[in-house]
């Protein structure tokens, strides 16, 4: 006869396993079926994958009988695969999505996250990198990260990322792969191969629409975005899709560049965007000899930050300067960000700092509604 005793106990650990994409426990999502243990301590589980061709199935059938086996009075686990049915599907879309349905939860006025837009005046400067690595650090730190690759027709974000998994379609709506802790969306993850993405304004205007609508997210404490370089059209999108979005200006030291980075910038002054800040990438490198090899020149980050504080009438700190590193180049080669794989590198320290400065900012909360009233 079952031993519900050991049955609860499994449900119990089964609480603990997350789902790899929703980031939720799997009990919490409605995904565990039946849970049977015989005589001999052997327990067999249902579990309910959201989709048949589930990409993270076997991750969850071995995190599920990790767990099982961890309860008292289970010597080993079968993990039986089933499907949710359209109704129980139907539930879980709604307990995700919560009231109001399909709508860009960034931009309702009681939001908590803080969006950053990674902006820059022109290509070539690292922005990708930067987002990438902040985006990395805050995770890493403790916070709920996600990013969304806005640069549609020059996206890096998976590669820098080592991404290869593609977002998985529960019915309309897009679960977005997770890697180093970051929920992660691109539209590089829906071409063939290198293929290249030949759209318009509005087709550009939609794209990131879907990107804040159709993907869930979920409650996250940052949300970063890779800006494609210069003024254009997704700029302006991400302005009137996020309103509360505050931009991040790179740069490098060089006058060319950062000339061009003060119009990124300036933008704010049409976009009503408030500018966080400027990093400064390509800073000088530090030579093992001690000396410092100013490749591309040096003070250009602080010339940027100076000049937006003048235009814009409000402060704009100088977030950090990135040094030229050889470990931040091949750590965006090899998909595994340098302040993961070398966090004590010149590079790695710098993005680390800068990244633990914007997630300790305090937070306003004018205009936002409390959760409570007078007694």
């Amino acid at each position: 006869m079952p031993d519900p005793t050991v049955e609860d106990s499994i449900r119990r650990h089964l609480a603990q396993v997350m789902d790899p994409e929703l980031r939720l426990p799997i009990t919490q999502l409605g995904m565990v079926g039946d849970v049977a243990v015989d005589g001999e301590g052997v327990a067999d589980v249902t579990v309910k994958l959201t989709i048949a061709a589930c990409p993270k199935q076997q991750t969850i059938t071995d995190d599920v009988t990790a767990a099982a086996v961890r309860a008292e009075g289970v010597s080993t686990a079968r993990v039986h695969l089933d499907v949710m049915t359209p109704e129980e599907r139907a539930r879980l879309k709604e307990d995700l999505r919560g009231e109001g349905g399909k709508i860009n939860h960034f931009a309702q006025p009681d939001s908590l996250t803080r969006v950053y837009a990674v902006a820059s005046g022109k290509g070539g400067v690292g922005k990708s990198s930067v987002t990438v690595n902040l985006a990395c650090a805050m995770a890493a730190d403790g916070l709920k990260v996600g990013i969304v690759d806005a640069d549609v027709h020059g996206f890096s974000v998976p590669g820098l990322m080592g991404i290869t998994d593609t977002p998985t379609r529960l019915d309309e709506m897009i679960l977005p792969p997770v890697a180093h802790g970051v929920k992660t969306i691109s539209i590089g993850m829906f071409v063939e191969g290198n293929q290249a993405v030949a759209w318009r304004g509005p087709m550009l205007h939609r794209a990131v629409e879907q990107f804040l609508t159709d993907v869930h997210f979920g409650d996250l404490d940052v949300l970063l975005l890779d800006l494609p370089p210069g003024t254009g059209d997704i700029a302006i999108s991400v302005a009137q899709l996020l309103p509360g979005s505050e931009l991040l200006v790179v740069t490098t030291p060089q006058a060319a560049a950062s000339g061009i980075a003060e119009r990124a910038g300036g933008l704010s002054t049409q976009t009503e965007q408030r500018v966080a800040g400027v990093i400064e990438n390509m800073a000088p490198m530090v030579l093992p000899d001690g000396s410092s090899l100013d490749l591309f020149g040096s003070g250009g980050g602080q010339v940027v930050a100076d000049r937006l504080t003048e235009d814009l009438g409000a402060e704009v700190p100088l977030l950090g300067s990135v040094p030229l590193d050889m470990d931040l180049r091949s750590a965006g080669d090899a998909g595994d960000p340098v302040v993961l794989s070398a966090p004590e590198s010149p590079a790695g320290s710098a993005l680390r700092e800068i990244a633990s400065a914007l997630a300790h900012r305090p937070r306003g909360i004018a205009d936002r509604s409390l959760p409570f009233g007078p007694a």
